[in-house]
Formats: structure tokens, C-alpha cells, sequence
């Protein structure tokens, strides 16, 4: 199976994301809609999927991101990166002791 360019895959999913959000903005807009649905049947085609839904999970998968992912992630570094330092203090209290 070919697999599409991951440089053109992330840009069609900003242009995919970009058009949702302006979609949300004003749903009545049937210019910003069919767009979106351009890029939707774009994502479908190239990731051999039938809705747009799939298709953007597997793309996401296939790039090895994912919006909730990536929060998380960082989340998870920021929680890491506090405990670490707040870990460096209590181990020089407890060498003082010693």
C-alpha cells in the first residue's frame, strides 16, 4: 500500500482543522463548508477511509500525533519536570541530614 507524504498530510490536516474551526464560526456559510468538505473527501481518499472522522484518526496515528495526545504529553512533561525539581530539594535536605 503507498502512503502519502507526511509533510503533505500534516498540511491538509491545518487546512482540515483551519476550515473546521471557521465552519464552527459561521455553519450557515455554504463557501467555508464546501471547503471543508473538499479537504474532508481529500483526508478519506488518502488515507483509504470512508468517513472523515477515521481518515483524520488514522492520519493522526499515521504522523504519530494526536491533538488530545499531544496535551497530554506535555502534561505529562510539565507534572515530570515539577516533581523533578521539587524531588532535587528534599534530596539535598536529606544529604544535609546525613
Amino acid at each position: 500500500m503507498l502512503l502519502p507524504d507526511k509533510a503533505g498530510l500534516a498540511q491538509l490536516l491545518r487546512r482540515y482543522r483551519t476550515w473546521e474551526r471557521l465552519v464552527l464560526r459561521e455553519p450557515h456559510n455554504s463557501v467555508r463548508r464546501r471547503r471543508l468538505d473538499d479537504v474532508a473527501y481529500t483526508l478519506c481518499v488518502l488515507m483509504g477511509h470512508r468517513t472523515a472522522h477515521e481518515a483524520i484518526r488514522a492520519a493522526e496515528s499515521y504522523l504519530d500525533r494526536s491533538p488530545r495526545g499531544d496535551r497530554k504529553i506535555q502534561a505529562r512533561r510539565i507534572l515530570r519536570a515539577r516533581r523533578h525539581n521539587s524531588g532535587d530539594s528534599a534530596d539535598s535536605s536529606r544529604k544535609e541530614r546525613m
